[in-house]
């Protein structure tokens, strides 16, 4: 019979495409990792790994078998979780995968108040672009995403948060602030910084004004990251404008926010921040914790709910 480890080193060599990093990541040597997957494929009369090819890969029925072993672990770390939360105490460990642009200014003003109200938590957070999250839920290396939506994912459940607000961002003395809002029509092609690609902010953005092609103010130069504040630096430093989403301007000196800062005219562009997590998820307690955490810290005034007015930027 197969035990628990043997499957988790067939998951782990699945993940890394190699013996010798999955045997790292399982903390044994790498002749002990092998011995114990040869012995399940004995077992099962399968095999599971195609050792010719480069990378490693699962054979046909491998990849079943993977499929199957998956869900065993998740149930048996289920079956562990269940057994140690007979409280009504959150408690446990917790992986939560936030993107960038939601990371940079919604941790700093949760985590004091989850780690005080919730002691029993062990949370670990990590930065990833929205893709990157939705695989890392369905391969169950993380717990939870914490990103914009709607995501349209039918295995992704979306609990969202509440919904921030888009403004423009301008370079000192630029001519468009002038005006006490902006259009889309306000803002042009050519003088536009963006993040790099991947990022969902960046298409977010591109959809909120009015063209698809872009120019950068400084012809030459190319953005590929994924910091907004790093951006509303640039826009400091050099020419032309960005946009930042609510909470970013919430961060803001009240001078900076009166003199750089402009809404966007009615129907004003949001963006909904949401808690997502697979159809398999079970650690609801501390997902109803962090849920709390987030709502008790963010603005007052802040948009939780959807209503007629709000303006949903697909991603």
């Amino acid at each position: 019979m197969s035990t628990i480890t043997q499957l988790e080193y067939i998951v782990a060599v699945s993940e890394e495409l190699h013996f010798g990093r999955a045997a790292k990541r399982c903390f044994v040597s790498q002749p002990s990792l092998s011995s114990q997957i040869h012995k399940l494929e004995e077992e099962l009369e399968v095999t599971i790994f195609d050792r010719n090819k480069k990378p490693i890969s699962p054979t046909e029925q491998g990849a079943l078998i993977l499929e199957q072993a998956k869900m065993i672990l998740r149930e048996h770390r289920k079956l562990s979780f269940v057994a140690e939360n007979q409280t009504t105490t959150p408690q446990g460990k917790f992986k939560l995968a936030v993107i960038p642009t939601v990371a940079q200014y919604l941790i700093p003003r949760f985590v004091s108040h989850f780690a005080q109200h919730f002691p029993k938590v062990k949370l670990i957070i990590d930065e990833y672009k929205t893709d990157e999250i939705i695989q890392m839920l369905r391969n169950d290396q993380v717990d939870a995403g914490l990103l914009v939506t709607p995501l349209n994912e039918k295995d992704i459940t979306e609990k969202t948060l509440f919904y921030e607000k888009f403004f423009a961002y301008f370079s000192k003395g630029h001519p468009k602030l002038q005006k006490k809002s902006v259009s889309e029509f306000d803002l042009e092609q050519d003088n536009m910084w963006l993040l790099g690609e991947g990022h969902c902010f960046r298409d977010q953005a591109l959809k909120v004004c009015a063209f698809k092609k872009l120019d950068p103010p400084l012809r030459q130069v190319e953005f590929l990251g994924g910091s907004l504040e790093t951006l509303r630096l640039i826009v400091d430093r050099h020419e032309g404008y960005t946009l930042l989403p609510e909470l970013a301007v919430d961060s803001l000196d009240k001078n900076i926010k009166q003199s750089q800062v402009r809404a966007i005219t009615s129907p004003t562009p949001t963006r909904e921040v949401s808690l997502v997590y697979t159809n398999s998820f079970y650690k609801f307690k501390i997902l109803s914790s962090l849920q709390r955490s987030i709502l008790e810290s963010i603005p007052e005034g802040f948009q939780i709910s959807k209503n007629s007015t709000t303006t949903v930027v697909d991603i």
